[in-house]
């Protein structure tokens, strides 16, 4: 487990370098000669892996030779250390040799460990974490470079890719447009394509015909006997997983040869380019057995609109099922909400319809200081994303007048919305946000464990600083909710903004 966490550390220092080697570059060169005997310029280096034809021979020796004195002199990590604290291993014993402090400053320039064991294992964590999503993060770029040229290239520059073998077909909808993220048509086999397009169609038109029998005996059922043999009436039926036990055998029996019948006599494939096509023209009234026949649609483009609709509301249904089959089993009918005990399922946020909803019991523990934790950064991520999308959907209509960076010569007007705009702030635009944020975070709205997560001292009524002007009396409560279901809209807003 030791060297496993030593290498895993390792890893995820070394990732979030590259993270950062990766970004940087697309707003900052270093000026000068990368190589002056080659006459190689840092600007004339492409970002990413295409750099790797540019660099010389004796480039890469150096970058070889330097990751070697790190690993075996500079940062070496000593058994008896916990893992990720390192020293040097140089000549000289302790007079030579130093440790490292907070952020990795040597110990001769003044870095200190930190004396607080609990901000230190904060910290600590908080580095396996960031870790760890640095070493997805950056396999991710490689990917996204190597198949499209760029670590932000666009899909469309992969032209190699075998899954264009499908991208136009039916099915193909925003806002995911192509999705096979398992890879299932990488090959690019038109007929096993096929085979589960038709098995798509055909699952999701079960899932229609069994979410309407899930609704409709909630509001309706059919008089009479459902099997006068064991005086059984259709209202004797519950609704639901609960049918199964009242359903006899012969009932069973009956729906398994309906099934077959049609499997097998009714539903036969017109076109085996066609999947899903059974000539029984639209909305599928045709039957050949009973002598009824239905003519296709004639307009292309009508019939495309419908078949996609169709694939759509098939997935749709799909889910819907399973969840409802989830909900019934758990609860004793599919529109059951949360009916366990818990800790916290009166706190604000508890709302309609879902309820109280932790679906991976992050509450179960009913840890009332990591529930105060995790409220206090989902208001503040609410607040975030609330200002967020306004920042995207202003813009669209109004722009400052005048100069953003008079001594760039950069107007409001000149920044485009959205993540275009990352290319067109100055670097001491970016410090000043980080700035702004920072005292924001440290100074002006500071958390007290005192107060309810999310309430700051200083800030009143819509959260302007230092107001005296505060929520009308009897309102607070409701308005503490709607600001936490709006948050948690602008956040699911502002990542489908993110990647449309």
């Amino acid at each position: 487990f030791y060297r496993r966490r030593v290498v895993e550390i390792k890893h995820g220092r070394v990732s979030m370098l590259a993270c950062t080697g990766y970004i940087v570059q697309e707003f900052f060169r270093f000026p000068g000669y990368i190589s002056p005997s080659s006459e190689l310029k840092f600007a004339d280096i492409p970002n990413g892996l295409a750099a790797t034809t540019k660099v010389p021979a004796v480039g890469w020796f150096q970058y070889t030779v330097f990751c070697g004195i790190c690993d075996l002199w500079l940062m070496h990590q000593v058994p008896t250390n916990p893992p990720g604290k390192l020293c040097t291993r140089l000549f000289g014993e302790e007079t030579t040799n130093y440790e490292y402090g907070f952020l990795g400053i040597p110990g001769y320039l003044g870095g200190k460990p930190i004396a607080d064991p609990e901000v230190k294992k904060k910290k600590l964590n908080a580095e396996i974490a960031n870790g760890r999503l640095a070493m997805m993060a950056i396999i991710g770029m490689f990917f996204q470079d190597g198949l499209t040229g760029s670590a932000w290239g666009d899909w469309a520059n992969y032209t190699d890719s075998p899954l264009r073998a499908f991208e136009n077909e039916l099915g193909v909808q925003a806002p995911l447009g192509y999705f096979d993220p398992l890879g299932l048509s990488k090959d690019g086999d038109v007929e096993t394509f096929r085979r589960r397009r038709e098995s798509e169609l055909k699952n999701g038109r079960v899932a229609m015909f069994a979410t309407i029998g899930y609704m409709v005996p909630e509001y309706f059922k059919f008089p009479g006997y459902l099997a006068p043999s064991s005086n059984l009436k259709f209202a004797d039926v519950p609704n639901g997983i609960q049918a199964i036990t009242k359903v006899p055998a012969e009932g069973w029996l009956q729906w398994v040869a309906l099934c077959g019948c049609y499997e097998f006599c009714v539903n036969r494939p017109v076109d085996p380019a066609d999947p899903g096509n059974y000539g029984k023209g639209k909305f599928g009234y045709g039957n050949m057995v009973l002598g009824i026949t239905a003519e296709p649609m004639q307009d292309a483009e009508a019939r495309k609109r419908g078949l996609n609709s169709e694939l759509a509301n098939g997935r749709l249904a799909m889910m819907a099922i399973l969840g409802l089959w989830v909900q019934d089993g758990l609860f004793g009918t599919p529109y059951g909400l949360y009916a366990g005990s818990s800790a916290f399922e009166n706190e604000l946020g508890v709302q309609p319809p879902v309820g109280f909803w932790d679906p991976l019991g992050f509450t179960k523990t009913d840890d009332a200081l990591s529930f105060r934790r995790r409220r206090y950064v989902e208001l503040k991520h609410g607040r975030v994303a609330m200002f967020a999308c306004l920042g995207y959907i202003v813009p669209e209509y109004y722009r400052w007048p005048g100069d953003l960076s008079p001594s760039l010569g950069l107007k409001f007007t000149d920044v485009p919305t959205g993540f275009a705009a990352f290319s067109k702030v100055p670097l001491s635009g970016w410090a000043q946000m980080v700035a702004f944020a920072g005292s924001v975070e440290l100074f002006q709205y500071v958390d007290d464990p005192k107060r309810p997560p999310g309430d700051f001292a200083n800030a009143g009524f819509l959260g302007v600083p230092n107001s005296f002007v505060k929520a009308p009396a009897g309102t607070k409560e409701k308005k503490l909710a709607a600001e936490i279901a709006n948050g948690r809209l602008a956040m699911m807003a502002i990542i489908g903004m993110f990647f449309q």
